[in-house]
């Protein structure tokens, strides 16, 4: 079994999808299975739950129970595998975001700015495209999108900049390596949270993360049925908008959309939180990565 840290705001999560012994729910992100058993405790003998993890490395965590079932695949496909699996309408669906705390310290999967290691971020090693593809091989006007959108980097302009000088050099194979040869762009005041603001970008980009949040988010309102639950949990703002957006509007940009006599068009779930539930003091002093963390619960109308 691989090793994972606790999941944050575990109770709050498996309390919000309101389990009922026989009904169906999805864990979107296995992981370590921290959800997912907490899940399993409380569902019957005619319960089922499915799970979803990309990471090769979620297989050695898999649970040994006839009512549960892993998904070797991005959450993006999940009404393809319920319907193949005969699990539609599923009653809740818990989705807990953005990058394990088991990833970070893996070295290897050059997730962390602690670490050196090949510059990979792949959340699915299937996938050809890796963090030094998109750093060597993205035109200054893409690394200059990427940077200023998912990572909101500051002075996102002169470090693409920098990286299309560097890489004539010499091709950014390393994290150590790319870290020395942008320090000239680094706010030296703040140095961690620069370059954590940079990495999420480049792997935001990598695992395409923002589009599949999207599309999980709406086929959730396909797969869900009424008074189901939607349970979100976010680490940073660009999902936590998007999650926000699509609960109270259905929709990711703009207004809510109204008929032509002026009224609301109604949107499928009705947001049960209307400010995100956060991680309490004590929680933050044994897990600091639930300081960030930002729960939204919804339910199918």
């Amino acid at each position: 079994m691989t090793t994972y840290h606790d999941p944050v705001l575990l109770q709050e999560c498996v309390d919000a999808l309101r389990i009922v012994p026989d009904g169906i729910y999805v864990d979107v992100t296995f992981g370590g299975g921290g959800h997912s058993r907490e899940i399993l405790k409380r569902l019957g003998p005619k319960g089922r739950l499915i799970a979803f993890d990309q990471d090769e490395d979620a297989q050695k965590n898999a649970i040994a129970d006839k009512r549960f079932t892993l998904v070797r695949h991005n959450y993006r496909y999940i009404r393809h595998f319920l319907r193949y699996f005969d699990a539609l309408p599923v009653n809740g669906l818990l989705a807990d975001l953005g990058i394990s705390s088991y990833q970070i310290d893996e070295a290897e999967k050059g997730f962390s700015i602690r670490f050196n290691a090949p510059l990979d971020m792949r959340m699915n090693r299937k996938s050809d495209l890796t963090a030094a593809k998109v750093l060597n091989e993205y035109p200054e006007s893409e690394l200059l999108r990427l940077l200023s959108e998912f990572g909101e980097v500051r002075n996102a302009r002169s470090l693409a900049r920098k990286i299309a000088e560097i890489r004539k050099e010499r091709k950014i194979e390393e994290i150590d390596d790319f870290k020395e040869r942008i320090s000239s762009c680094v706010d030296k005041q703040h140095e961690s949270q620069y370059y954590a603001k940079v990495f999420q970008a480049i792997r935001i980009e990598v695992n395409d993360e923002l589009n599949a949040l999207k599309e999980l988010l709406l086929r959730s309102s396909e797969v869900i049925g009424q008074q189901g639950r939607l349970v979100v949990m976010s680490y940073h703002s660009l999902e936590d908008r998007l999650v926000k957006n699509f609960i109270s509007r259905g929709k990711f940009e703009g207004e809510t959309e109204k008929d032509l006599f002026g009224n609301n068009i109604q949107v499928p779930f009705r947001a049960l939180t209307k400010k995100p539930v956060e991680a309490g003091e004590a929680e933050i002093s044994r897990n600091p990565r639930a300081r960030s963390a930002k729960l939204r619960i919804a339910e199918r109308i």
